[in-house]
């Protein structure tokens, strides 16, 4: 009964997750190996999640974001070597899906968690201050500076596609 469960919400909510794990990394591979981290800790432990499985695994997906993120800056990550590297495609959409991303990467991880569940995923103040664990006052001061620094680097950028 809780393998079918489990597999309803892997097939429903996946895409979702995903999503939200790609705005948190800012990278397609990094976000599919932190949600099957966060999918593996969920089967271990679904039969004890509580509250909804969505807001657990929102939980754990900004947890698990922000610890590689502190990682990654205590370790310095090594050179892959010879790489091809694509062609950037000019349309308007994706420079400034791109703009949006790099400057959701320049947010701390803090922030960038707060802008994501709340205006990316559209959840309400309450249930992004349970996500982060903290008070609707801090989800709300992290949000303004957020989109302060988003609107500072984003502005150009939106002002030159609006013309």
């Amino acid at each position: 009964m809780a393998d079918r469960e489990f597999d309803e919400f892997v097939r429903s909510r996946s895409a979702a997750l995903l999503r939200v794990a790609y705005l948190l990394t800012g990278d397609r591979h990094a976000a599919e190996d932190l949600l099957q981290e966060v999918l593996e800790q969920m089967y271990v432990r679904w039969r004890r999640i509580r509250g909804g499985p969505d807001a657990y695994a929102r939980r754990i997906l900004v947890n698990r974001s922000i610890n590689r993120w502190r990682r990654r800056g205590r370790r310095p990550e090594a050179a892959l070597g010879d790489i091809e590297v694509g062609l950037p495609d000019h349309s308007d959409g994706v420079v400034v899906r791109d703009a949006v991303i790099g400057a959701l990467r320049g947010l701390p991880p803090r922030q960038r968690a707060v802008v994501v569940l709340r205006y990316l995923e559209d959840l309400p103040v309450d249930e992004v201050a349970a996500a982060l664990d903290c008070s609707a006052g801090t989800v709300k001061s992290n949000a303004a500076r957020g989109l302060d620094k988003l609107r500072a680097v984003l502005g150009p950028i939106l002002v030159k596609e609006g013309d």
